[in-house]
């Protein structure tokens, strides 16, 4: 970690700077020094700012000049060396620069003609982050300056498409390569839209299309400190104002003793005062009651629910897995509503899935005790039993040892599991599509999981895959062609279909493609840590198949993968079939079990395109492509 270093000059008075960053995410501010354009020896940057937290900067106040800015989506190689989304300095954490672009300049110039400091917020260069830039009132002393600027919008989340860059808004004069101060703004000129959108968001700020000084400089005088906060609150709380010299306040008379009038207003307002508590105290009192009551009996209604299942599992107290569990005592994992402890009944090894509140994820619950209760193959986890007693919501599976597949599959720096070998990898893939081909075909009623993912999937001692986690299926009649539901799952792994909501039991198709690609490359499909060009594996993968590098894809880390590299391909060809966005060009998946037992080929003439694009269409497509972490389902987690 490099921390800022400014050079001081010999002088009495020092300013302060005092940086907060309100941001949800931690920022790295940097700041630099310029003397005319030179950069003063000692410029940088590095430091870390945790939302919430403070930066002290203090400076000689006969500095000529300089540049406050954050910098965004940071990260670090392996050698400990960072680098960040804006304003990385040509790739070094530490500056020595300016900074590069799209970033949020607050720009000084100390001690000025001998009498006034001037500063702004500037545009000019893009936007990355909002920002305020005020002098600090000095108790007891009136500023004697202009408040500051402020620039609140978060122009990132509104930028114009051509101006879009990781973390930023690009400066539309660099976009269009006018470098020139005073960007082109005729009526002829490309930009001149673009600019006047960066007035409009901040007017406060300095851009091309504001550049007169007097609408966004500001002035102080010498020795005033001053406040730079990133992502300020868009409301400030105003301090009241001084009352007017003639005003009428409400109090003692400073020439005669006090009013009767006085007193009787007091007396009111008390007796409103505690009047108005016990209404309140009464209000939120019969609320609570009848909440409670409400609940009580929505309780013994489920209660009554569950012994009305038929074909369910063994019904379980909860004594009885308490002491099944040893109280809860040792956890094997957790997930969206609940926990999953490791226990024992007799000679069988279980887990146990206890649910955190009564309230949440009941339907979740009835789905996976009604679905997985009723239906037994050697591919999918088998329930043995549930409680549902009073508040308490509880699943009681067998035991997988080994956990859940993402522990085997990602190879990353908290990973110390070795590289599976193809044939395991071959064997886990069929495990899956068998489990899904019997939810899909070869029950009563078809089943959609609707959450396969890797977290999804468990491991046992011999390295066989089972389906698990049930409670966001969905059964679909055997007339029916489709079934309308609201979004569920995890992105990363949701088809594309779920934009119109119109969804068929080839959504877990689409999401097995994206499982198999996981198990080949040894990665996860979204992964943020990754290159930007990197981060989403589906979207890698249509770039790779197009040029015809698809062996950039198998995973780097086994070497029994990359002697089986033809083999490994074919597994991906496979998976593009099963990626098609069109759910009706994907596979069966009883087709795929046959394709990879031998006894049939995969389709050849399939599109290269798996991923949705035109967020036109389909307004929510950025959730499915985000480079955000996947989310947990509500009852996912490791067995």
């Amino acid at each position: 970690m490099v921390l800022l270093v400014l050079k001081f000059f010999c002088t009495t008075t020092a300013v302060t700077f005092n940086i907060t960053n309100r941001c949800s995410y931690t920022v790295w501010p940097a700041a630099v020094l310029l003397d005319g354009n030179e950069l003063l020896e000692g410029g940088g940057g590095g430091m870390r700012l945790d939302p919430g937290k403070t930066w002290t900067l203090n400076m000689a106040d006969d500095t000529s000049s300089g540049h406050i800015w954050a910098r965004t989506g940071c990260s670090f190689d392996s050698k400990g060396n960072g680098s960040c989304q804006t304003g990385d300095c040509g790739g070094l954490l530490a500056c020595k620069t300016s900074g590069e672009l799209p970033l949020t300049i607050a720009d000084f110039a100390l001690n000025q003609h001998g009498s006034n400091t001037f500063f702004e917020i500037s545009l000019r260069d893009g936007f990355n982050v909002p920002m305020e830039f005020l002098p600090m009132p000095v108790k007891g002393q009136g500023l004697g300056c202009s408040k500051g600027p402020r620039c609140v919008a978060d122009i990132t989340s509104q930028c114009p498409s051509k101006l879009k860059a990781p973390g930023g808004c690009r400066s539309p004069c660099r976009v269009f390569n006018d470098e020139s101060m005073h960007c082109c703004l005729g009526p002829r000129c490309e930009p001149t839209k673009y600019s006047t959108f960066f007035v409009r968001m901040c007017p406060q700020a300095l851009s091309f299309s504001n550049h007169a000084p007097k609408e966004t400089d500001f002035s102080c005088p010498t020795g005033v400190n001053y406040q730079v906060v990133f992502c300020p609150p868009i409301n400030l709380a105003s301090s009241p104002a001084p009352s007017p010299p003639n005003s009428t306040a409400i109090g003692p008379s400073s020439t005669g003793p006090p009013s009767k009038k006085v007193d009787t207003v007091v007396s009111i307002a008390i007796v409103g005062s505690v009047v108005s508590f016990i209404l309140t105290a009464a209000f939120i009192l019969f609320v609570v009651h009848r909440r409670l009551t409400r609940r009580c009996h929505e309780m013994e209604e489920e209660e009554a629910e569950f012994g009305k299942l038929q074909g369910t599992p063994m019904r379980f107290t909860f004594q009885q897995l308490d002491v099944a569990t040893e109280q809860f005592k040792d956890k094997l994992g957790e997930g969206g509503f609940g926990s999953v402890y490791k226990g024992r009944l007799g000679e069988e090894r279980i887990a146990v899935k206890r649910l955190d509140q009564a309230g949440q994820g009941k339907s979740e619950f009835l789905a996976e005790v009604q679905t997985i209760g009723s239906i037994h193959h050697i591919n999918l986890v088998r329930l043995f039993g549930f409680c549902a007693e009073k508040s308490h919501r509880l699943l009681v599976y067998e035991y997988m040892p080994k956990g859940s597949l993402d522990k085997w599959i990602y190879c990353q720096h908290n990973n110390t599991a070795p590289p599976l070998q193809w044939r395991v990898r071959c064997r886990i893939i069929t495990n899956i599509a068998k489990g899904l081909s019997y939810l899909h075909e070869d029950c009563m009623k078809r089943i959609a999981h609707l959450d396969v993912k890797p977290q999804n999937i468990l491991i046992d001692h011999d390295f066989n895959a089972k389906i698990s986690d049930f409670g966001l299926c969905k059964l679909i009649d055997r007339d029916m062609s489709q079934v309308v539901t609201r979004m569920r799952g995890t992105p990363g792994y949701l088809a594309p279909e779920w934009l119109t909501s119109h969804i068929t039991e080839k959504a877990d198709v689409y999401s097995f493609g994206v499982v198999v690609m996981e198990i080949v490359s040894g990665r996860k499909n979204l992964d943020t840590s990754r290159s930007e060009e990197s981060i989403h594996l589906i979207t890698l993968l249509e770039e790779k198949v197009k040029n015809g590098h698809l062996v950039d894809l198998i995973d780097k880390n086994s070497n029994d993968m990359q002697a089986h590299e033809q083999d490994v391909i074919q597994m991906m060809k496979l998976a593009m079939w099963c990626l098609q966005i069109d759910c009706k060009r994907r596979p069966k998946m009883s087709e795929v079990v046959k394709v990879l037992e031998g006894t049939m080929d995969a389709e050849s003439k399939i599109d290269l395109n798996f991923v949705v694009t035109n967020q036109a269409n389909f307004g929510v497509a950025a959730n499915v492509t985000s480079s955000a972490a996947p989310l947990a389902s509500h009852l996912s987690g490791p067995r």
